[in-house]
């Protein structure tokens, strides 16, 4: 799996609370993102795992190759607000 440098990339599952927030807070403020489904995709877990270094999702990874492992909206915000993306 080859994560894009210009694209934010969504590690998550839909059973999963938090995993529902951050995406329809991506989708509210019309931000793009790849998201991977961990239940559809298994193998991407250990991907996820690999770049936070913990099993908690949501894991966001940004373009500047940076990441958040159960995000408020507000670390989003502020993330997406840094990097000129809202």
């Amino acid at each position: 799996m080859t994560l894009s440098s210009s694209t934010i990339t969504v590690f998550g599952a839909d059973w999963c609370r938090d995993c529902v927030r951050t995406k329809n807070q991506l989708d509210s403020l019309g931000v793009s993102y790849d998201y991977v489904d961990l239940v559809a995709d298994p193998d991407a877990a250990d991907v996820a795992r690999e770049i936070s270094g913990r099993t908690n999702i949501p894991v966001v990874v940004y373009p500047d190759s940076s990441h958040h492992v159960e995000p408020s909206n507000d670390d989003v915000e502020a993330k997406l607000r840094e990097l000129s993306l809202i």
